[in-house]
């Protein structure tokens, strides 16, 4: 990452405490809050130390830190349903470019978070060009 993203990125501000935020938990690899514009009461973020755009870009070890907090964080929110949602890219609905896990409590149909599900279905071929394709490069 450029050094001018690090400088102007909201969330590693955040971490550094140039902007306050209602922090939940902080280790030594992730810090987390609450989000100041929620879907529904509780929405908290979960963000790595390291600043990288993508899930991909991430180390591991900071997606092995990151997760048991979205869950402690989840239990906590005490939401029988709820969301943990991450975007990659714009097209991915990615607004702020520095990979974060939201914790999105789901009280009712009406509050949280609001999705649809446009599934393509492929025929047997397709799905099996697909399959050998991502299973040769894992």
């Amino acid at each position: 990452m450029a050094a001018k993203n690090l400088a102007t990125c909201i969330f590693c501000k955040i971490i550094k405490g140039e902007i306050p935020s209602f922090k939940l938990i902080e280790t030594e690899l992730s810090f987390s809050f609450l989000d100041i514009g929620p879907l529904s009461k509780g929405h908290a973020l979960v963000i790595p130390k390291h600043h990288a755009e993508k899930l991909h870009q991430l180390p591991d070890e900071y997606l092995a830190d990151a997760l048991p907090i979205a869950k402690k964080i989840a239990i906590a929110q005490g939401a029988e349903n709820y969301n943990v949602l991450q975007n990659n890219g714009r097209l991915a609905h990615q607004e702020v470019d520095h990979v974060h896990f939201h914790i999105i409590p789901k009280p009712s149909a009406e509050e949280g978070l609001v999705i649809g599900w446009p599934a393509k279905p492929l025929g047997k071929e397709e799905m099996e060009a697909v399959y050998e394709e991502i299973k040769g490069k894992l």
